[in-house]
């Protein structure tokens, strides 16, 4: 078994992360500004939509380069907490 501070992700890798907010104009906009903080690579043609059945909320997938457990950390932490974003997966 690892020990905690080791990490079961290679790095550097792609890494998908799953954002999920009420759906509004500037929601995808605003997570790609937040992601390209902290992976200034990012690709935001790669950034996958899906709207909820009800057109209600809106699921982002950004595959974002991973390039230290900190830094994926801290990105979670930035999209967690933003005010736009309910659930970060």
């Amino acid at each position: 078994m690892p020990a905690p501070e080791e990490s079961l992700i290679e790095y550097p890798s792609d890494f998908p992360i799953k954002i999920m907010g009420a759906t509004q104009d500037a929601f995808a906009q605003t997570i790609v500004d937040v992601i390209l903080q902290y992976d200034p690579t990012f690709d935001a043609g790669k950034l996958e939509m899906r709207p909820s059945s009800k057109g209600t909320y809106l699921s982002l997938t950004a595959t974002v380069r991973a390039t230290s457990r900190e830094q994926l950390d801290n990105l979670y932490r930035a999209l967690s907490s933003h005010p736009m974003v309910k659930v970060v997966l």
